[in-house]
């Protein structure tokens, strides 16, 4: 079972992950573990004026929207683990350490293998939390 957990949640983020290069976004970081959190997809988008923003990005899987979509699974506690595992990543990382950041969230259902994907932009701030 939690190989299977395991091969759905690697299917659905590389579905993401894919998704938001083919929006121009440009990988930074996987799978990124703190203590205290995890950020599954640290991306840098360079559409904006700013030269590029940090986009922290938590993907969340369910395999039937109708019990409630992923980003409604991002409540107060794992927005908090969230920025706290950015900041982490911010330190750990200073070349970041003056980029715009923001947090994204992308919403997974059905087939992990072809999940239907729904992005999320500035999903939260972290001055929310």
């Amino acid at each position: 079972m939690a190989v299977d957990r395991r091969a759905r949640g690697a299917a659905v983020e590389a579905a993401a992950r894919a998704h938001l290069r083919k929006a121009g976004l440009v990988d930074v970081a996987a799978n990124a573990n703190y203590r205290g959190g995890e950020l599954d997809l640290v991306m840098l988008d360079r559409s904006g004026r700013d030269g590029g923003t940090l986009v922290f990005v938590e993907v969340r899987y369910r395999r039937d929207p109708r019990f409630g979509g992923g980003a409604a699974s991002v409540d107060a506690g794992k927005r908090r683990k969230l920025v706290l595992a950015a900041q982490m990543f911010l330190l750990t990382h200073r070349q970041y350490a003056d980029a715009p950041c923001r947090f994204d969230v992308v919403e997974a259902d059905g087939d992990p293998d072809a999940p239907r994907l729904h992005w999320l932009r500035d999903a939260f701030r972290g001055d929310d939390v």
